[in-house]
């Protein structure tokens, strides 16, 4: 069964970090391109970072997040990882990692379960 796991999510202060990870069954990410999104309540879901497959190696950030988020593979573990730095409360939001079929240009294929960040004091 393919499937794709966030983890990672939590509880944290303004100004903390938090590292979110994909990890999944079934198929190997280094061959496909891998975004994170978000989505807050009320709000449509975005995406945040995106990295290209091995092949290829490029990383996308959304401007809100450039500068404090870096996006990277693990390709040995099969995962991806999302390091958030200088977190705020407009990073509250469940996080999701994609499977991108399209060189990060938002045709999804696969979504994982979601993982829940909040940013609070």
């Amino acid at each position: 069964q393919v499937a794709l796991v966030e983890s990672g999510g939590g509880l944290v202060q303004p100004g903390g970090s938090l590292r979110l990870s994909c990890s999944a069954s079934g198929l190997s990410l280094e061959y496909f391109a891998i975004g994170w999104y978000r989505q807050a309540p009320g709000k449509e879901r975005s995406q945040v970072s995106c990295i290209t497959s091995t092949s290829d190696g490029s990383t996308y950030y959304a401007d809100s997040v450039k500068g404090r988020f870096i996006i990277s593979r693990d390709t040995a573990k099969n995962m991806v990882h999302l390091q958030m730095d200088d977190l705020d409360s407009e990073d509250t939001a469940v996080y999701y990692c994609a499977v991108d079929r399209s060189r990060c240009e938002g045709t999804i294929e696969l979504w994982g379960q979601g993982t829940v960040v909040t940013v609070s004091s």
